[in-house]
């Protein structure tokens, strides 16, 4: 759970996780209202009602701040345990397309994304706070799956990472060109079929 302390990724002393809210938000309504190119430090402090300097205390600049405010959106996803892996898919896959119908978070996501193929640093910060961050729910489907006989533990501990990075790869691509590319719809039918068709190549390659 997050608290007051500083989060992940970030240096400086403790700060307060109101003020830091406060300050996301006004970054993702800012963005909305003016887009990446308009933005500015000053805009996200005069909404958030803090200091300039506030904020450079915080991040040293707009894309720290930008991929913060995108990485706290997806920190909200949340793995159920429904009773089989399937379901649990499923139940994330539609979280996740709910999310990405929030025009914040559209509007963020594509612009970092938009930004980081001119900017190096800018695509090792969504690696590491959102990208990494969210792969957590891959690895946590799995190991319940693997403790319900669903799936086979790997025989070699090196092979784990990997696989891990090719199902959110998949599960991630896929919805977000869903969604934000070809911006066709992610109901339940369509996550239903994308996870049968996941489910099946998990099965198939378990058992090559």
């Amino acid at each position: 759970m997050p608290n007051e302390s500083t989060p992940s990724g970030r240096t400086g002393r403790p700060r307060s996780a109101a003020a830091d809210a406060a300050i996301l938000a006004a970054t993702r309504d800012a963005l909305v209202e003016l887009g990446w190119s308009k933005l500015t430090m000053g805009d996200v402090s005069a909404r958030a009602g803090v200091a300039k300097t506030t904020l450079y205390r915080r991040w040293a600049g707009k894309n720290e701040l930008v991929v913060d405010a995108v990485a706290e959106l997806f920190d909200s996803l949340e793995l159920p345990d429904r009773g089989c892996l399937e379901a649990d898919v499923e139940d994330v896959v539609l979280q996740f397309a709910a999310l990405l119908r929030r025009p914040e978070a559209r509007t963020a996501l594509m612009a970092v994304v938009a930004e980081s193929t001119r900017d190096p640093a800018l695509r090792d910060r969504i690696r590491s706070a959102i990208v990494d961050r969210q792969k957590r729910l891959v690895v946590l489907g799995r190991q319940r799956a693997q403790a319900r006989g669903e799936l086979p533990r790997e025989p070699d501990d090196a092979l784990a990472e990997p696989t891990t990075d090719l199902i959110f790869d998949v599960i991630a691509g896929t919805v977000v060109h869903r969604a934000l590319v070809s911006s066709e719809p992610v109901d339940d039918l369509w996550a239903a079929s994308f996870t049968a068709l996941l489910m099946h190549g998990l099965r198939g390659s378990a058992g090559a």
